[in-house]
């Protein structure tokens, strides 16, 4: 679980919780004519010298004694407040976040809160997912105080009439095993299992269409494709390091039929990815130093790009709208941008100019490298999406973190990068009604 950490930020005002979160501070903790005095001989001196360095330390471990415990009350004073999971919805125009108080609505761009569910309505929430920008939530309980099962996926409708929570739960999705993830389109849901992946017609009168065996899937890995021309679901194959490729409209609903697979990888499949279209899909394996792209179509391997040379855990990878670009997020606290439509913007390495070299490091230099890359706190998971394009040649990225923070970063096909906006997501109020 994806726990945020507390954060030193602070409003002035009263908190969203209803708590003033606003305490009052100061340095002047001593005095320093209360604890030295006045100079009269050379052994006095020595003495004042004595009482000056007493003092400080004194100064010191009072500031830090008494911070602790200003700490320590802000803590016992606040509602605990961890995000357990951050989703984008599917044309990244908004996100939300499932917390240990419920479940938050935001709008990209501009940030806004659009809506919330508190505890008392829904528990804390494990997991959530939007469709689109609809009044329709998929919601999975977890967390420390869930008022849901862990094995079930319960549909809430905002725009139900009723002050009750069970006015507004429509359907509900059960089974035997905990939910790990779910993906929604405008027709169908997927539920995501360790060992099993259902899907559903959806939202009116649901019923199952297919059910898929799958490798062991820790970490629920699944995407599913928006667009309303192909309904391409993609997850790991049974084989290592493999990709399975069902397209749902082609497939009769109760058969069996083969997904393709892709060989992507030889480790195990740690980050999956399908652009708008469903045209092409990206991955990532446990060691996290590549992404490959293959043609959902041909299978074929279109481009590999390096994120690094250590071992690392990818968090997310998105592509940009028109699948000029690609993003990803990993633990080393490094967001990396890399060019598709024109490859050549990618940084190469410098022994790619020397020419022909040794079979153990030829795919080392054959790599691109990102064209642009941005930090956040390393300590703090991150998902990251193209925002709005702000020209021809100026282009966004936005990482939502689990420590609340927000970050846009502008690029431009040169590489340069630069941060535009931050804020504090979870200190934002109510800006209009879900």
């Amino acid at each position: 679980m994806l726990q945020r950490s507390p954060t030193e930020h602070r409003r002035s005002s009263t908190g969203f919780f209803g708590q003033d979160e606003s305490l009052p501070f100061t340095n002047s903790l001593l005095r320093k004519q209360d604890l030295i005095p006045a100079k009269k001989s050379a052994e006095t001196e020595r003495g004042s010298d004595l009482w000056t360095e007493v003092s400080s330390a004194w100064k010191i471990i009072s500031t830090v004694s008494y911070l602790c415990m200003r700490q320590q009350f802000w803590n016992m004073s606040q509602p605990l407040r961890g995000v357990t999971s951050l989703r984008f919805n599917q044309d990244q125009s908004c996100f939300c976040c499932a917390m240990e108080t419920g479940v938050r609505i935001y709008n990209v761009e501009p940030l806004m809160e659009k809506g919330h569910l508190d505890h008392e309505q829904v528990g804390s929430i494990g997991l959530v997912e939007m469709l689109h920008r609809s009044n329709l939530l998929a919601l999975v309980g977890g967390g420390g105080s869930p008022k849901f099962s862990e094995i079930s996926v319960l549909i809430w409708d905002d725009a139900r009439e009723g002050k009750d929570s069970k006015d507004k739960l429509v359907l509900e999705f059960t089974f035997t095993k905990p939910v790990l993830a779910v993906r929604m389109r405008h027709d169908k849901i997927v539920i995501v299992l360790r060992n099993r992946i259902y899907v559903y017609s959806f939202p009116d009168n649901p019923r199952k269409l297919f059910e898929f065996d799958t490798r062991d899937n820790p970490k629920g890995l699944c995407d599913l494709c928006p667009s309303l021309e192909k309904q391409l679901l993609v997850f790991p194959g049974h084989k290592c390091g493999s990709l399975q490729l069902v397209d749902l409209a082609s497939t009769k609903p109760g058969t069996s039929s083969a997904p393709f697979t892709i060989n992507a990888h030889q480790s195990d499949v740690a980050c999956v990815s399908l652009n708008q279209p469903g045209t092409v899909v990206a991955s990532a394996s446990q060691k996290g130093t590549l992404i490959r792209l293959f043609d959902t179509q041909s299978k074929e391997k279109l481009v590999e790009l390096r994120r690094g040379t250590d071992p690392a855990t990818l968090y997310c990878i998105n592509f940009s709208h028109d699948s000029s670009f690609l993003c990803a997020s990993s633990d080393k606290g490094t967001v990396h941008i890399f060019a598709l439509k024109d490859t050549r913007l990618n940084r190469r390495s410098a022994l790619a100019r020397v020419g022909k070299v040794g079979p153990m490091i030829g795919q080392y230099v054959d790599s691109q490298w990102s064209l642009a890359s941005f930090t956040v706190p390393a300590e703090s998971a991150c998902i990251c999406a193209f925002g709005r394009n702000t020209s021809k040649n100026v282009n966004s990225v936005i990482a939502i973190c689990v420590d609340g923070t927000f970050h846009k970063y502008v690029f431009t096909p040169d590489g340069n990068c630069n941060r535009e906006a931050f804020d504090v997501y979870l200190d934002i109020c109510d800006d209009d009604d879900f």
